[in-house]
Formats: C-alpha cells, sequence, structure tokens
C-alpha cells in the first residue's frame, strides 16, 4: 500500500530507519528471537535503554509523563518500520499495559514512584490476569485480596505469566468483595515480587523454551497504596489496558516480514526439479496468506485514521486481534512446511548440515510456540463474540 506522507513525515521515517541501522545490536537480534534466550533480558533492556536515551521509548505516553508527542502517522511510521526491521518490540508490560493504568487512573504519588522506572527499564514487570479457572473468562477470576488495615493479603495463583521470572513487579487482578456481579467486585493491585509468600514456578512450553510461570501468593501483605483508582472497580480499568493489547497484535509490518522471507526461502528450494515457490499449491497457500494480509492492513489503516482524529480503539481491537494471530499463525504453518521433515528436529544444538535447512530448528520453534497466539490477549472465540455484540448488534 502506497501511502502519502508529508515531508516533515518522511524525514522521521528516514531518521528512524537511520537510528535502527546504526544502534541495534545485530549479535542481540538473534538471541532476542529465541524466546527466552538466557540472556533475553539483558539484552532487550540494553536495546530499551538506547530506546529512552533517544527518548523514544514510550510513543503512547503523554509527554508530560515522559512520552514522545507524537503524531499518530509518526507512531504508525515507527511501529512500521520497526516490524520490517526485525526488530523485537518493547516489552509490553510495563510500558504499555500497567503504565497507561498508572497514569491514567493511579495517584501523584504512584506517578511519581513508578514511572520514572518503567521508563528508564530499571523495573520489571509482568501481568497477573489469567488463572488456572479463569483465562479469556477474566472475570471469573478467584485470587482474592483481603483488607487488613495498612494491607491486602492476596491468596490465590495466576498461571501463563510471560517472564514472571525476570519481574520486579506485577499488576493483579484480584478479587476484593465477593456477592455481587463479577465485575464489580475486582480490584487492581501493584505487587512487589520479592514479598514473601510469592513463589514463581515455570512452565516449559511445547518449543522447550522457559517464558511462561505460574505466580502463587500465600499470605502475601500488599501496602493499601499500591491499589489503583478504586476497591472494586479495577474492571474498569483493566478493560481500558486489553483495548490497547488487542489494537497491537495485528502486527502487520512483522507478517509482512515474515513473508517476504518466506518467499525468499521458497524461491532457493527445490522440490521435484522446481523451486517451490512455483508450486502452485504453494502458491496457492502464499497467495490466500497476501490477500489476507492486504485486507489487514487496511483494517488497520481506518484504526490509525480513527485514533489520528482522535477517537480510541473499540471493537475494531478485537477484529485486528483475531485475523493478525491467524495470518501469524499461516506463515508459521507455511514455513514449517517448507521445511519438511527437517521442521521436525528436537534440538536447536544441531548444526544446518545435520538439521539440513539452516531454518529447520527456528520454523519449527515459532510454529509451536506461535499456536498460542490466538489464545493469549484473550481467546479469537471470545473476541468472536465481542464483535458479535459490540459490532454487528447479535
Amino acid at each position: 500500500m502506497d501511502i502519502k506522507f508529508s515531508a516533515e513525515d518522511v524525514a522521521f521515517r528516514n531518521e528512524v530507519r537511520e537510528f535502527f541501522a546504526t544502534e541495534y545490536n545485530g549479535d542481540a537480534s538473534t538471541r532476542l528471537g529465541a524466546n527466552a534466550a538466557a540472556d533475553y533480558k539483558s539484552d532487550i533492556v540494553a536495546w530499551q535503554k538506547k530506546l529512552h536515551a533517544k527518548g523514544w521509548i514510550a510513543p503512547g505516553w503523554p509527554k508530560e509523563y515522559g512520552g514522545t508527542d507524537w503524531t499518530s502517522t509518526q507512531k504508525f511510521i515507527y511501529e512500521t518500520e520497526r516490524g520490517l526491521a526485525g526488530i523485537p518490540d518493547v516489552v509490553p508490560f510495563g510500558l504499555k499495559m500497567v503504565a497507561p493504568v498508572i497514569y491514567t487512573f493511579g495517584t501523584e504519588e504512584q506517578k511519581a514512584r513508578f514511572l520514572p522506572r518503567i521508563l528508564s527499564s530499571d523495573d520489571w514487570w509482568c501481568q497477573g490476569y489469567s488463572e488456572p479457572g479463569a483465562g479469556s473468562d477474566l472475570a471469573a477470576l478467584s485470587t482474592s485480596a483481603d483488607y487488613a488495615g495498612d494491607n491486602y493479603i492476596v491468596n490465590g495463583r495466576k498461571i501463563w505469566t510471560t517472564f514472571a521470572q525476570y519481574a520486579d513487579w506485577i499488576f493483579c487482578l484480584v478479587r476484593t468483595s465477593k456477592g455481587i456481579r463479577r465485575q464489580e467486585g475486582i480490584s487492581f493491585l501493584l505487587i512487589e515480587m520479592n514479598t514473601p509468600g510469592i513463589t514463581v514456578k515455570p512452565i516449559v512450553t511445547i518449543d522447550g523454551k522457559h517464558s511462561l510461570n505460574e505466580v502463587l501468593f500465600e499470605d502475601v501483605a500488599v501496602p493499601t497504596e499500591n491499589l489503583i483508582g478504586e476497591q472494586d472497580k479495577g474492571w474498569t480499568y483493566a478493560k481500558a489496558l486489553l483495548a490497547h493489547e488487542r489494537t497491537g497484535m495485528a502486527e502487520v509490518a512483522d507478517s509482512k516480514r515474515m513473508l517476504d522471507g518466506l518467499k525468499k526461502r521458497a524461491t532457493a528450494e527445490i522440490n521435484g526439479g522446481k523451486p517451490m515457490i512455483e508450486d502452485p499449491v504453494f502458491q496457492m497457500r502464499m497467495s490466500d496468506i497476501e490477500m489476507e494480509l492486504m485486507a489487514l492492513e487496511y483494517t488497520e489503516l481506518r484504526v490509525f485514521a480513527s485514533m489520528a482524529s482522535g477517537g480510541m480503539p473499540g471493537p475494531e481491537s478485537s477484529l485486528l486481534k483475531i485475523k493478525g494471530t491467524e495470518i501469524s499463525q499461516a506463515i508459521h504453518e507455511l514455513q514449517l512446511q517448507l521445511a519438511a521433515n527437517y521442521g521436525g528436529a528436537l534440538s536447536t544444538d544441531l548444526s544446518s548440515d545435520e538439521l539440513g535447512h539452516d531454518f529447520a530448528a527456528e520454523a519449527r520453534g515459532k510454529y509451536m510456540y506461535g499456536r498460542a497466539a490466538t489464545i493469549y490477549g484473550g481467546s479469537n472465540e471470545v473476541q468472536r463474540n465481542v464483535i458479535a455484540k459490540a459490532v454487528l448488534g447479535l
């Protein structure tokens, strides 16, 4: 799609491209691309500190709290160039999730305490939403926080908590009232991870990596000053957070980069004496993905245009989440098909010669981990219900 930018926007795009080309560490790129690599935290924090020094760490924040004061067009350009360059996004839990809740609903003391350390990447945050009995139906959560003078006493457990093993803080939805409408008895609480009574148990995923965890709370004392907003009103804050989370899952530029890489590999891959790119069945599948991706890009641009006019992401964020994750999975599936039998290798320690393809282990890992994309952030089945109700009026 050819978008007409102003001269100022073109200059900004060139600046972004130059910054990425000169400042992003190529050695770290390989490690960051491997989910939960041993030095993931140090690499991503080092990159985020470069963004912070440049003043680009928080494009979505208001300028008064350290944001960039970019226009919606500049934000769109930045995210597009980042995706096309294959540069990882910032870890979202602090910068894109809890920070907007804090600067929108928090006290001045909470803003002064938490926001600077989130900006500088000195504090690592994780998200305590899902529970064994409450995933997409988040209102069913049962982790309790009982008021006890100057503290809340928290008991329960959270699951699928990404990078909790690195975290300094966790923001949690907890149940503070019972016997009323489920959504009205939930509060938004900030909890320091080194508090006595917290246990982090690793969950190794099907790709053999460790990024997910179960977090257990046993009589954890949390100061009442760590409550965001009003008690029992946390559902309101959670809904605002989730709309922005799902909008970011479209990842059009990332999918375009992956699809371009797939085409190059299919051109080099020979099957039956011809490149796979010439195989009619492979062509059909790739063309289907390209059409879906183009439609998603137009939808994303409509949302972008609305936000540029001062609007907020609405039910469209559910549509972006559905199609974005499904397209990503479709590309992963084609990558695995291209690797063929070599994609079944269980070890990532084998050489390229032993694997038969230099991308076989990568294809398998992305395919395996990518199956979760249609579940996290609110399962796609639930998102379809949101669209049916809020958009179609069913």
